[in-house]
C-alpha cells in the first residue's frame, strides 16, 4: 500500500517530457532559435578550420589532400622574431583596457546613481551611450581629426594654453599610442557597459540606504558598505569574463589607429599578427596556430578565472 502511495505521488510530481515542454513554450523557443543558429553556422561550423594548423594547408589541395606536418607551425610562431613583441604588446594594451576599462563603467554607474536631477541623467546617458554605436571607423576618424596636425583640435588648445610651441603628430610617436588606444577605447564603451550596473543597482532595496543614512553613514560610505558588495556578483562575472578576453587586445580600433607602419612595435598584436601574416602574406597555417595558441591560453584563464571566483561563491559556472 505504501508502494503504491509513493508511486502515485511520483508519478503526480513526474517531470513532463522534453517535447512537450517545447510545445507549451513553443513561442519563446522559436525566438532562441535563430539566435543558436547564429552561434551554429558562424561559431562551431568554422571550427574544423583549426585544422590548417597542423597542416601544410593549400587551397588548391583542400583539407584532405594537405599534408600533415603536426606542430610545425606552432613551434615556427614560438621562435619567430616576433613572437615577444607580438605577446608583449598584447598583454600590455590588454592589461591597460582592463585596468582602465574596467573600472570605468562601475564609477560611471554610481556616479550616475547619485544624480537626483533626472533630465540631467538621462542626458549624460544619452552622451555616454551613443558612442558605442558608432563604428570604429568613425571613431578612428575623430581621433584622427583631433590629432592631426593641421588645424587638429588638441594642437590648437594646447598651443593656445601655450604648452606646445609646434603641433605634435601624436599618432607618428610610439610613447603616446598605448594612451591614445586605451582612452579612446573607454570613451566609446563607458557609457553602455555601464547599462548592466545601473540596472544591478535599481534592484538594490532602498531601505538599506534609509537605515544607513539613519545611522548616520555618508553618502561615500553607502557606497562602499552597500551599493558595491550588493552589485559584487555582477562585477565578479564579469571581471571573469575580462579575464577570459585578456589575449584580445583589440583588431579594428589598432588596425585603424595604428596605419602608420612606425607604430607597428607597439600595435602589433596576436589579432592584427595574424591578420597581416595570414591574410595579406597568405600563410594560413601559421596564422591558424597563432590564433589557436591565443584560443587554448584564453580558454586557460576563463577556467583559471573562473575558479577562483567559484572559491568566493560567485562564478559563470
Amino acid at each position: 500500500m505504501l508502494q503504491t502511495n509513493i508511486r502515485k505521488s511520483q508519478h503526480v510530481f513526474k517531470q513532463p517530457g522534453l517535447t512537450k515542454r517545447f510545445m507549451k513554450q513553443w513561442d519563446i523557443q522559436l525566438m532562441v532559435i535563430p539566435a543558436l543558429l547564429f552561434i551554429f553556422v558562424f561559431s562551431y561550423i568554422p571550427m574544423y578550420g583549426v585544422l590548417m594548423a597542423f597542416q601544410d594547408y593549400s587551397i588548391f589541395k583542400g583539407f584532405m589532400n594537405s599534408p600533415w606536418v603536426g606542430f610545425k607551425h606552432f613551434e615556427m610562431f614560438f621562435h619567430a622574431p616576433e613572437f615577444w613583441t607580438v605577446m608583449r604588446n598584447t598583454l600590455v594594451i590588454s592589461l591597460l583596457k582592463l585596468g582602465v576599462g574596467f573600472p570605468a563603467p562601475i564609477i560611471l554607474a554610481l556616479m550616475l546613481n547619485e544624480i537626483n536631477n533626472r533630465i540631467f541623467k538621462r542626458i549624460v546617458q544619452t552622451i555616454s551611450y551613443l558612442p558605442h554605436f558608432l563604428s570604429w571607423v568613425i571613431v578612428s576618424g575623430f581621433v584622427v581629426s583631433m590629432l592631426s596636425t593641421d588645424n587638429g583640435s588638441l594642437n590648437i588648445l594646447l598651443e593656445s594654453l601655450h604648452l606646445i610651441k609646434e603641433p605634435i603628430n601624436f599618432l607618428s610617436l610610439p610613447e603616446y599610442f598605448w594612451a591614445i588606444l586605451v582612452t579612446t577605447g573607454v570613451w566609446k564603451e563607458i557609457g553602455f557597459a555601464s547599462i548592466v550596473y545601473l540596472a544591478a543597482i535599481a534592484g538594490i532595496n532602498p531601505h538599506l540606504y534609509e537605515a544607513a543614512s539613519i545611522d548616520g553613514a555618508s553618502k561615500v560610505r553607502q557606497i562602499f558598505s552597500i551599493t558595491i558588495p550588493s552589485i559584487l556578483p555582477v562585477i565578479v562575472v564579469f571581471s571573469i569574463l575580462a579575464i577570459g578576453n585578456l589575449l584580445n587586445a583589440g583588431f579594428e580600433d589598432i588596425l585603424l589607429l595604428a596605419g602608420n607602419p612606425v607604430l607597428r612595435d607597439v600595435s602589433d598584436v596576436i589579432d592584427t599578427y595574424v591578420y597581416r601574416v595570414g591574410i595579406q602574406n597568405s600563410r594560413f597555417s601559421y596564422a591558424t596556430a597563432a590564433g589557436l595558441f591565443k584560443a587554448v591560453i584564453s580558454v586557460g584563464l576563463l577556467a583559471g578565472a573562473n575558479y577562483l571566483a567559484r572559491r568566493s561563491g560567485n562564478s559563470l559556472w
